[in-house]
């Protein structure tokens, strides 16, 4: 929602493209290889990571612009590195706010500050603040750029049927309505998934109570990029609120509606703009400031059984919706999206067996209740969903002014990213490993020369080798091989010595490791990993 007299897209720091749908018709029948529902930073992600392999799809999306507000803000460093991957992140670089760094209030008092893990040898800060809108145009700047991603704006799936090697779509457009067959559907259409619901599938789990609007305000406010959280404010007696610096001085604030609080009132322009402004006085702030968005959400956890039905694979929000606290509702998309697409192009480019396919849903569903388990408890905190749970909160929050301990309470559990430990394409250790990264787990960084560790894996697969002679013994394999000195600092972060090596798969995550390798149990490792195929 926008002020009065304000369009749905009349932003006061973002100029919103408008897309035509297509008016070249004779093409558009034409049997595509992948389509993708949603043109979201999930459903783009999805697109570039395909072509990045050689694949090209079908990016259909029902709106003609990008989506209106701030809604997703925060970007965590492992999905910098998927954007790096997919050759977008300059943009986001230049552009986003690093930040490291929470501090928690309550009634006015700092109970706690906490530093998210960073240290010189990473690439990216922990976490990064950007308008979803800039995360989307960054994203379709790079669609662009690449001629194996076709984009059908003001395009909505609106019929489904399965075939025996594929699915035919029907496709509605400010011009009719046409139909077109693709041997696979990514379905990157969001919480309200129109795929999901032609599929007839329904997300299963817990809603909670807490409501939350959300405002964007421009203003020159000079706190630093430090993510705050209020419980028990003098402006919401019982609630909590939530503030977030953003580029071009727009700040996210998000505060909680009190039981019994009207929605309808709660969002009426004049009734946002006095509980904004109740805000300000409460974090200090007595300069001008315009409001420029809002919206409002309620925290829940649900998800499919299975993300996959047929050739039709959800990704994102189609899959599953995460509470805000913690920020893992993008980034978790944004590793669904990696994931099923490099599964996806290795299959059809013969690389990797079909088998390989059935590992989306337990290493991503694995994914999303492991952020279930992490959310529920922030979650619980920022909003008690019963009497109990507040009586506890409050208990916790009035032992934290005097004593630190229970400060850490009102951690929120930042974004981490999974470990497909039981994937059955990753080959758990036959051996005494201390230390270090356990397989399935996202490689970690390191400094190596004036570059990081991560900037030397291929597109593939790559070997991490501590010695010459097990990668050289290798050189008929399809994968790229680093070669490390032992005592380096990325054998520190690795536990390795000389003879160690480990295998990557190409979203970063460890598919096998040696304390001391053997070409053969590389060799078996890799066959394992692509589901048999011929990596």
């Amino acid at each position: 929602m926008r002020p009065a007299g304000r369009a749905e897209t009349d932003s006061l720091y973002f100029t919103y493209p408008h897309f035509e749908a297509p008016m070249d018709r004779a093409h558009l029948t034409r049997p595509a290889r992948v389509a993708i529902s949603g043109a979201g930073p999930v459903g783009m992600t999805a697109a570039l990571a395909l072509a990045r392999e050689g694949i090209a799809c079908i990016l259909l999306d029902a709106k003609s612009t990008f989506n209106d507000g701030s809604r997703a803000i925060c970007i965590a460093r492992q999905s910098y590195h998927i954007l790096d991957r997919v050759g977008a992140v300059e943009p986001f670089l230049e552009k986003s706010l690093g930040w490291t760094t929470g501090r928690s209030f309550y009634r006015g008092r700092q109970i706690l500050e906490f530093e998210m893990p960073d240290s010189p040898r990473e690439k990216y800060r922990p976490m990064y603040n950007l308008e979803q809108q800039y995360i989307e145009q960054y994203l379709w700047d790079a669609i662009q750029r690449e001629p194996l991603i076709e984009t059908r704006w003001q395009s909505r799936v609106c019929g489904l049927d399965d075939l025996e090697q594929g699915v035919r779509l029907a496709i509605e457009d400010p011009h009719g309505t046409y139909q077109m067959t693709c041997d696979w559907l990514l379905a990157a259409d969001g919480a309200r998934s129109t795929v999901r619901s032609l599929r007839g599938l329904r997300l299963k789990g817990e809603n909670f109570e807490g409501r939350y609007v959300i405002a964007d305000v421009q203003m020159e406010h000079d706190y630093p990029t430090i993510r705050r959280a209020l419980f028990d404010p003098d402006c919401r007696r019982g609630g909590t609120i939530l503030v977030h610096k953003q580029p071009d001085n727009i700040w996210r604030i998000d505060y909680q509606l009190r039981d019994g609080e009207d929605e309808a009132e709660a969002i009426r322009e004049d009734t946002v703009r006095a509980s904004v402004a109740a805000v300000l006085t409460e974090i200090g702030y007595d300069g001008d400031w315009d409001l420029e968005w809002w919206s409002i959400y309620s925290a829940n956890t649900l998800a499919l059984d299975d993300y996959r039905d047929g050739r039709v694979f959800f990704i994102g929000d189609s899959a599953h919706i995460v509470p805000i606290f913690g920020v893992r509702g993008l980034n978790n998309g944004l590793a669904d999206a990696q994931n099923i697409a490099w599964k996806l192009a290795w299959v059809l480019n013969g690389k990797a067996g079909p088998d390989l396919l059935d590992s989306y849903t337990p290493e991503r569903r694995g994914a999303t209740l492991d952020v279930f388990r992490n959310a529920s408890k922030s979650a619980r905190f920022m909003t008690p969903p019963t009497a109990g749970w507040q009586l506890m909160r409050d208990a916790a929050l009035n032992l934290s002014l005097s004593h630190s301990f229970a400060g850490e309470l009102a951690n929120p559990r930042q974004m981490t990213p999974y470990t497909y430990a039981d994937s059955p394409f990753v080959t758990p250790d036959d051996e005494n490993f201390e230390g270090g990264p356990k397989p399935g787990a996202v490689l970690p960084n390191a400094r190596v020369g004036d570059g990081f560790l991560s900037d030397l894996l291929g597109d593939g697969f790559s070997l991490i080798a501590f010695s010459k002679e097990v990668a050289d013994r290798l050189a008929d394999l399809d994968f790229t091989r680093v070669v490390l000195q032992p005592g380096s600092e990325a054998a520190e972060v690795l536990a390795a010595s000389a003879g160690s090596a480990y295998l990557v798969r190409p979203d970063m995550h460890i598919a096998a490791r040696w304390q001391t390798a053997s070409t053969e149990a590389i060799r078996q490792a890799l066959e394992l990993a692509v589901a048999g195929g011929k990596a």
